[in-house]
Formats: structure tokens, sequence, C-alpha cells
């Protein structure tokens, strides 16, 4: 097409997140150590895997990290480890990815729902003691969108309250709370390894960190089919192992995290200043310690919203469209609408703006221009 004889420019496309921009950045450092793996063939429960459990405790300020195969399965062997399962209750937030209700579901127990904070998305701790029961063994806070969760108001309610804190960080790889990294702020700590996480490998995978030696060593065994030694199963465990070659892309990865983080945090400080005088763009509250794993805002008119987006070039997502209760898997835990109005809301209104490292500033003023006319 042209216009007044001209040719017309294509403006690029913006996507929500862009993995292929990531990989050319690292490109050469993945493959030299890919290649390093292959030579070895220490393909399961290998070298680079023991170096990157290694380097990932250290970042986070843990003694131990475990790898297995998902953030799914980390969850599941977090409780597992800990010893929660039939007739155990886990306090969730009624926010968040299903993998942390499956997870401990997963391990035997039962998740319990409570309401987030409007504001922030994040678990209500008010809420949360209010969900605990004789039952209740931990409260298993999820760090959404790459914010960690007041960590000291949860180490308080557990210590007063019996129970045990525990963190859901598969968003939040480098976010700290009271200057301590996730994944040494409770007993033990989730992550995944998506490949669109902050810190993403190039499949599935995902670890557990904690202090805690004993938890680690029933980690380690319950990954690899209950098995303290080859051949000996003390319990039924999981075939559920980080591979080795996901654990060498990762620590390329790991190297280049803090100033990925960096760039988000320019990024969402850049989306702020651009949307806050906007009426109908209601912004999330994020702290100084997130990473921002996702950027989200709320919008009364989300339908005609993502709309205008997909016309303008842009692909935004919608993180979660259901609470935890509105699954039909979860209906079995006996909630009905409007059981967590605040969860229920971010449902309906929430949008994830594009935010990616490697994203031009650019962007941030053509996204802005698409979202300043209301529907």
């Amino acid at each position: 097409m042209s216009v007044a004889g001209r040719p017309t420019i294509e403006r690029p496309e913006i996507p929500l997140v862009d993995l292929r921009a990531r990989y050319a950045t690292i490109r050469d450092a993945v493959a030299e150590a890919m290649g390093r793996t292959l030579e070895r063939a220490d393909f399961v429960l290998g070298r680079d895997l023991e170096d990157f459990e290694a380097e990932f405790a250290a970042y986070c300020g843990a003694r131990h990290c475990v790898g297995c195969a998902s953030g799914t399965d980390a969850i599941q062997l977090m409780c597992r480890a800990l010893g929660i399962g039939e007739g155990d209750e886990v306090v969730i937030p009624a926010m968040t990815f299903v993998a942390t209700a499956l997870g401990v579901s997963q391990a035997g127990a039962r998740p319990v729902l409570a309401d987030v904070d409007a504001a922030t998305g994040l678990l209500d701790p008010d809420k949360a003691e209010g969900a605990i029961t004789p039952r209740t063994r931990a409260i298993l806070a999820v760090h959404l969108y790459g914010q960690c969760v007041d960590a000291a108001a949860f180490r308080d309610i557990a210590a007063r309250r019996g129970v045990l804190f525990l963190e859901d960080a598969a968003q939040a790889h480098g976010a700290s709370s009271g200057g301590v990294r996730a994944g040494a702020l409770g007993r033990a700590a989730a992550f995944s390894f998506y490949p669109g996480k902050n810190l993403g490998a190039y499949g599935d995978g995902g670890c557990v960190t904690t202090n805690d030696e004993a938890v680690a060593r029933a980690l380690r065994s319950l990954r690899n089919w209950g098995s303290p030694e080859k051949y000996r199963h003390d319990e039924m465990g999981l075939n559920s192992r980080l591979d080795t070659l996901q654990a060498a892309i990762l620590r390329v990865k790991l190297r280049r995290l803090d100033e990925w983080n960096a760039a988000r945090r320019r990024l969402a400080a850049d989306y702020t200043r651009a949307l806050s005088a906007l009426p109908h763009v209601g912004l999330t509250r994020y702290n100084a310690e997130a990473v921002f794993h996702l950027y989200v805002v709320r919008v009364a008119d989300r339908d005609p919203v993502m709309g205008r987006l997909r016309a303008a070039g842009i692909t935004a997502g919608i993180h979660y469209p259901y609470a935890v209760h509105e699954h039909r898997a979860y209906a079995w835990l006996g909630y009905g609408p409007g059981a967590f109005p605040a969860a229920e809301d971010l449902a309906r209104r929430c949008v994830s703006l594009p935010l990616y490292p490697e994203m031009p500033e650019e962007a941030v003023a053509r996204v802005a221009h698409a979202l300043r006319v209301p529907a």
C-alpha cells in the first residue's frame, strides 16, 4: 500500500515476549556450554547441573538448590519433602497460575484459598491468616508478576500460628523482599525455568531452594524415583530431574540475569510514566525490589482494549483470566462466585503489556498510544 505515491513503512509488531531476541545476545555462549555437555555426555544429573545448583543457590542466598523437571513438580516435591500430604491444608492465593494449586494437590494436600491485595495482586497476609485451620501446615505465597510478597509479615504469621512459610517464586528470579532474594525468604521456595521466565531454559525445568539440609536431602531422593542411591528406592518418588543440557544453558543465562532484570525495571518505569495520566488504565502497585516478569494493568473494557492493541500490532496477555476456584478442576473446593472479590476482579480486568529486556524503548510509547483513547 502507499499514500500519495509513497510506500507505507510497516512498523514491526511488538510481541508480549521475544525469546529469539534474547537468544541472539547469548548464541555463542549457549553453543559453547551445550558443546561441553555434549562432549561429556553426562545428560542426567551431570556436572553442569551440580554447578548450576550451587550457583543458583548462592545467587538466591540459600544453602541448597535441587533441580527438577518443572515448576509444578517443584511445588509437589517441596511439599512432600516437608512431610505435607494427605489430610493437610496449604493456604495459597486465589489469583495465581493453576500450577500453584496443582503442586499442592499432587502432594496429596488440600489447597485453601485466600484473597489477594487489590493493588498488587499478591496474597493478602490478613486474609491468609484468616484461612488457617487446625489442618493447615503451610502458607504458600506467590511472588506474582515478579514482585515478592511482604516476607516479614508472612514469617510473623508462620511463627505465631505454627505453620510453614513457603514461596512460589516461579515468576520472581532475582526479586527481593527487605533486601533478601526470593528463594531465601521462607523455609523453601519453588522456581520454574519455563522459557518465558526471567531466567528461562529452552524447555521445561524447575528447582527448589532451601536452607534446610534434611529437606534438600529428601528432595534429591524424591526427584530421582525416591532413590537415595542407585537401585535402592525408599519411597515412591518422581522421575523429575533438571536435564544437564538445560542446566548448562541456565548457567549462561544466570550470569546475565541482573542485567536483564535492570532492563525490565527501566522499561517498567517508562510504562508507569507513560500510563500514569490515563484514568481508564489502572496500574498495579509494584515496589522497587520487583523484577517485572510481567507488567500488568487493569482496564474495565478488556476485550476492546485487547482489540485495539492487536490492531496496532501489539501482543498483550492475560495473567490470569480465571481465579483458582473458577477452574472446573477446582470446583470441588466448594467456593462460589464472589468468594474472593479482589482475585475475581483482577481476573476480569488484568492485561499484561509487552515487556522483555531487549524491547526497544519506542515500543513503550507505541503501547501507551494504543491505550490512550478509551473504547
